[in-house]
């Protein structure tokens, strides 16, 4: 397996196969997945291996029982760290992602934390969404996203 890039952080995901489909695309863009606990799910369910097929046992994972344990261990420096939220004013065509920083995700149904947000507020990105009548954007489409974007900046600047 090429380097790291960058690492995928999920805070409480909820959905198993959204984690599933996220793990498979870490795995093409040879990101880290970072699981944040609580889980909506059990990790060994049928539907977390099945989106991500036969590759979840080849999946970099890493796994904390909280965010404050994910900072402690992981000790990121503030500029690595990327808030995915909608409700941010800079979008991610407006961030610099650099190498070995860590985008990172709220659960589906309820995002990121406002604490969570308050605290990292100048480290907030969005993804914009043109059309007023959609609320929010499907998690592991998201993710994708963010990840293809994260590769263009580090290897293609």
């Amino acid at each position: 397996m090429k380097k790291t890039n960058f690492k995928i952080v999920l805070v409480c995901p909820e959905i198993p196969g959204n984690t599933g489909s996220i793990g498979r695309t870490c795995l093409a863009l040879n990101a880290q997945l970072i699981l944040i606990h609580p889980l909506g799910f059990d990790i060994d369910e049928k539907a977390v291996r099945r989106a991500g097929l036969d590759y979840w046992k080849d999946i970099t994972l890493t796994e904390y029982m909280s965010f404050e344990e994910f900072i402690k261990t992981e000790k990121p420096s503030q500029d690595k760290l990327h808030f995915f939220t909608k409700k941010s004013q800079k979008n991610i065509f407006e961030t610099e992602i650099k190498s070995d920083c860590y985008l990172i995700f709220g659960a589906e149904s309820t995002g990121l934390s406002e604490e969570l947000l308050e605290e990292y507020d100048e480290r907030s990105v969005a993804f914009p969404i043109l059309n007023e009548n959609i609320r929010s954007l499907n998690l592991a489409s998201i993710v994708t996203a963010a990840g293809f974007e994260a590769i263009r900046q580090i290897k293609y600047k």
